[in-house]
Order: C-alpha cells, then structure tokens, then sequence
C-alpha cells in the first residue's frame, strides 16, 4: 500500500439530499472534504411522484466539477443512492421518464397481482426479502402496464444510471440488486423464475471497475483521463456498514436518515418464517456478507414535520423536546400512514398513543418512537439469529441527535456508538481505496483502524 496520498470521490445521493465528496486516502488516515452539495426529492409529472434525475446528474458533473478544480489526481469515482428504483432506457442508451420514486402509489394494486403468481412465503424462499410494497419487484409489476415498458431495452438501478451516464458501460452493482426482489439470496444471481423478462444489466461486485470516464464527462468535468468508476456498495446502506468503527464481531448497528436500517451482519441469509413473520430483509452487503436488517421508519417523520411548520434550524426545538419528561405519546414509525410526504404533524398526531399539543411533544414523540423501534429490532435481530450483541452502532444523521442515542442506549441496555456522520461516503471511498491498493484487505482490518482513528461518541444505557 503506497505511502503517497489518493484522493477517491464518492458520489452519495439520497432521498432528501446529496453530495460529491473527496476522500483522501493517506496511510493510515483517511479525510473527507465534502465538495459539493444539493437537495434532492421528488416531483410530479405526469400524475406519478418521479426523481428529476436529468438535474441530479447536472448536480453529479458540477460536483465532479468542484472536485477536479480541489483534487486534480482523483483515482476513481464511487457512487451510491437509496435503493428500490431505477429508470428504464431506449435501445440507444437514452432515458425514456424521470424514474418513478419509490413514494408513488402505483404498486398497490400490483402487489396483490404479484402474490397471486407467487405466495409471499415463496417469495421470501428465493429472495430473502421484506415485504415493502415499493419494492423493485412490485414495481416492475405495474410498470408493465405503462406505454414504456415495450420500449425499454435496459432496467437500470439509479446508481447504476449514474454510472453508465459516467462511462457508458451498463452494470448491476450486486447489493443494490439484492433490494430488488429479483435476485436469488443464496447465489446471488438473478431469480428467473421471478422476473423472466425483467431486462437487467449483468451483476457486478463493489471493487470492481466500472470503467474509465467518457470523453465528454472529463470535458465537462476536467478529471484526469485516469479517473475511472468503481462499483461500491451503490445501496447506501451497504456502503454505510462497511464504515462501522467496530472492534470486534457483537454489534448492530442503526443506518439512521431518512430511512433507518437496523440490523446485523452475518456470513449468510436467515430465511427463517419466523424471520419473514417479523418482516426481516437479507441484503447484500460488500465481500459477500448478508445485511440481516429491518427497514424502520426514519428521520423522514422528523424532516417533513419541520418542512410543514417552515423550521430551518432545529436545534431550539429539539432543546425544548429533550426538556419534555419521558413516557409520552409514541407512534407506530412503520405506519403506512408515514409513507407519503405532506402534513405530517397532523397524521402523526392521529396516530399518537396521546395528545400532541406542540411541536415540541411531536419531536419527541418521533424520537422516543424510533429509539423503541431500534432497540426492538436489535433485540428481536438477535433472537432470530443468535448473534450476540454488546453495542449498537448509529451512523449517519441519526447518530448527530444526542437524545434519540441515550434513548437507544437506555431501551436496549447496550452501548451506543454514535459516528462517524458521513459513513455511507466514508464506506463508498474505503471500497474504491482497497480496490487501488490505498486500504486495507478485509472488512475487519479497515473498520479496526476506524475504530481506533474514528471521532465517536459512547452512550451507556441509563
């Protein structure tokens, strides 16, 4: 491994924001610096919620752009988003709508169809999957009844899209696949037997490279004619978990934003009834782990509840919501009811177990109800499985509330960990670093030397 400082960026964009970041790789120590930023949510055309991809990828070159101008010798690029959706391209490469997000309501009559082809105990035998009624699968189902789908030559994963726009190469970066309902959890290849016509590019594992930049793209962006992509783990979480600061095998962990993914991580798939009963997911992780997880509700209570009272700067409310004594009104976070954006104080307040009568109790009734989900899902993650647990590592945006990590560290009786922020763009560039001889081999050695330089905060439970 040289001694010489490399500079990785990583492309990290999800369902509320994102961001080019460049991380310097330099022996043992590895910096961020992020580059650039930009919101991101959905919009509606033509009666569906869609992604403005066309203006995420402007803000992906711009921020190429910034990077180029800071970092002249960026080695390679990694890209990852939320997972689930994907747009759908012409035979000539062009992309034929803004993708549908996830949010749309379109899957609920598909659903049903789907389950009559295949019971959901059949379903979760090949695909190890959670029942969410975005998922991929059902997705695909109703988009079968769109005017485009005779047309689409390729179904493309969003980082995916991102990629071949980048390279011009066409690939299926393996952990995001595995969200999709369509790939097999015991060999990790595409489930024939359930999507026999679905159009996917060909698998690809994080490490891999994706190919070097087009000409165009160094043009625009003034990247060296060296840059190449490299596959990371493109679902967020994946790339998230390859950055825990963990120092030994007994954690969980908490990928905390506007999604939570709460789980552990194991050497193969649980598909166990019980483990479908409870609604637990088997993803794809990188080096061929499986994410044994819940999908949680996430800070997207909290994100939209302050976009409807116009609350930019949250921190006198959550000061106010941390005073409020304990045992107050929770919610369910995993209520459908949640899922759509607009007026969420109010069907959180329909939902509460007691009366919400300021914006303060709401807060705090959001951050009791995800730390009670939490510590659940950890509790019910090592029941299915026997993994035992010492500590819970929270990571993202999530791990920044102080309150929401006691509160996890007291329901759950384990240690949190709280950091790093950034470790779903940390995970994108240690997988690119050790793909380029910059990181170290394993998992376990690169989160060993995180855990030892990471700046973290420690809960005990109360």
């Amino acid at each position: 491994m040289s001694s010489v400082a490399r500079v990785f960026g990583a492309v990290d964009i999800g369902a509320s924001g994102g961001r080019v970041v460049a991380g310097v790789v330099d022996g043992d120590r590895t910096t961020l610096h992020v580059v650039h930023r930009f919101p991101n949510g959905v919009v509606t055309l033509d009666g569906h919620l869609r992604w403005d991809f066309t203006r995420l990828y402007r803000e992906v070159l711009t921020g190429l752009r910034a990077l180029a101008r800071r970092f002249p010798d960026v080695v390679s690029i990694g890209i990852d988003t939320w997972a689930v959706d994907y747009g759908l391209l012409a035979e000539d490469g062009t992309v034929l709508a803004e993708p549908v997000a996830y949010r749309d309501g379109r899957t609920a009559d598909a659903v049903a169809r789907v389950h009559r082809r295949t019971s959901p105990e059949a379903l979760y035998a090949v695909n190890g999957l959670q029942h969410l009624p975005f998922t991929t699968l059902y997705q695909l189902e109703a988009e079968r009844s769109s005017p485009l789908w005779d047309k689409a030559a390729h179904v493309v994963l969003l980082p995916d899209l991102l990629a071949y726009r980048l390279t011009g190469e066409l690939r299926t970066e393996i952990t995001n696949a595995s969200t999709t309902g369509l790939l097999d959890v015991r060999t990790r290849t595409w489930a024939a037997e359930l999507a026999p016509d679905v159009p996917f590019p060909p698998l690809q594992e994080p490490g891999e490279v994706r190919g070097p930049l087009l000409p165009e793209v160094l043009a625009a962006t003034g990247l060296p004619a060296t840059t190449v992509v490299t596959s990371v783990g493109s679902h967020d979480t994946a790339s998230a978990v390859v950055a825990l600061p963990a120092d030994g095998p007994r954690f969980a962990y908490v990928s905390s934003g506007t999604w939570s993914l709460a789980g552990v991580e194991l050497p193969g798939p649980v598909l166990t009834d019980r483990a479908r009963e409870l609604n637990f997911t088997n993803e794809g992780g990188v080096d061929g782990r499986t994410r044994f997880l819940r999908n949680v509700g996430g800070l997207w209570l909290l994100q939209e509840s302050l976009r409807e009272w116009g609350v930019d700067d949250p921190a006198e409310l959550l000061a106010r919501a941390e005073a409020l004594p304990p045992g107050g009104p929770t919610v369910d976070v995993d209520d459908p009811a949640f899922l759509a954006p607009g007026d969420m104080p109010r069907r959180i307040a329909a939902a509460a177990t007691g009366p919400l009568r300021t914006p303060a109790e709401t807060v705090r009734c959001v951050l009791d109800s995800l730390a009670v989900a939490y510590a659940r899902t950890v509790d019910q993650a090592v029941g299915l499985t026997g993994h035992d647990v010492d500590v819970i590592h929270i990571v993202g945006g999530g791990s920044r509330n102080d309150l929401l990590c006691r509160l996890t560290a007291s329901l759950s009786g384990r240690r949190v960990t709280a950091g790093p922020v950034e470790a779903t763009a940390l995970g994108n560039v240690l997988v690119q670093a050790r793909a380029h001889g910059a990181a170290p081999d394993t998992l376990e050695a690169i989160r060993a030397r995180l855990a030892a330089a990471e700046d973290v905060r420690h809960y005990l439970p109360e």
